[in-house]
């Protein structure tokens, strides 16, 4: 997924907040007390309102700057600490999302962090299996990458012949299709991770490869694509760290592949 634009809004806020601090604390009573000195210098039935409001008029450089920062400062907010929005670049996650489909990603399920540099400063929930999460990707941190979280604090993971195993349980599939119906290519189960059940596609031609396991330490998380022969994830690069987390993707809101958005696949994800 592309990087977000938390670093951006930071400095955008930070800048247009200097430029109405300066205002308030100075230049705002500059030009209070330029119109004081004019209305002493004549009769108060000779104060020429145009010429008030002249000396009252904010210059271009501090008027544009405050009409910005409370738009930019509430974006950074929601963004931040509430909703932000994604876009689906590659096809790991396929079945369950689309390349193209813009997502909703819930800020504070997993705690409040800052912007930017990630650190929690108010704690609510951990990630469960299941969940669909959002995080900086470990070999990269600027980049955010979404997967679903199968491993938490003390599991052990194993993957065997497309099989996903939990602390010693494999973890059930439903034959669900083969597509396409007449000369298939891939199969689509509903795998079942402790009662949170979603979609995965598998390969029928890619070879198995030798099984792995993994101990998830504390503060970790194993995380893989519901598209398990073509995403790069936990299985190849290691785990996530907890520092590393977004938040909890929860709803596609839009589809664009390309230039024409399409509302027709709004839904919750699971």
């Amino acid at each position: 997924m592309d990087m977000d634009f938390s670093l951006i809004l930071v400095v955008l806020v930070s800048i247009t907040g200097v430029f109405v601090g300066l205002d308030v604390l100075f230049f705002s009573r500059q030009r209070q007390a330029a119109v004081g000195q004019y209305k002493a210098g004549v009769n108060e039935s000779e104060v020429d309102l145009a010429v008030v409001d002249k000396l009252l008029l904010e210059p271009w450089w501090i008027e544009y700057p405050k009409s910005f920062f409370p738009v930019l400062a509430l974006v950074l907010v929601l963004r931040s600490f509430l909703v932000e929005p994604f876009k689906i670049p590659s096809g790991s996650m396929i079945p369950t999302l689309q390349v193209g489909d813009y997502i909703l990603v819930n800020k504070f399920t997993y705690g409040f962090r800052l912007p930017v540099i990630g650190t929690e400063i108010i704690s609510v929930n951990l990630p469960k299996r299941g969940d669909v999460m959002v995080f900086k990707f470990p070999e990269n941190p600027s980049i955010n990458y979404i997967k679903r979280v199968v491993g938490v604090p003390g599991d052990t993971i194993r993957y065997e012949n497309k099989k996903l195993f939990i602390n010693g349980e494999e973890m059930s599939q439903e034959f669900v299709a083969q597509l396409p119906p007449f000369a298939p290519q891939k199969k689509v189960y509903t795998e079942n991770l402790d009662g949170a059940t979603h979609d995965i596609q598998v390969l029928l031609d890619r070879n198995h490869v030798r099984p792995e396991t993994w101990t998830i330490g504390e503060g970790e998380y194993f995380a893989m694509g519901d598209n398990r022969d073509n995403s790069r994830d936990s299985r190849v690069w290691g785990i996530v760290p907890e520092s590393n987390i977004v938040g909890k993707a929860f709803a596609v809101w839009m589809h664009m592949p390309g230039w024409v958005p399409s509302f027709d696949s709004v839904r919750l994800i699971k």
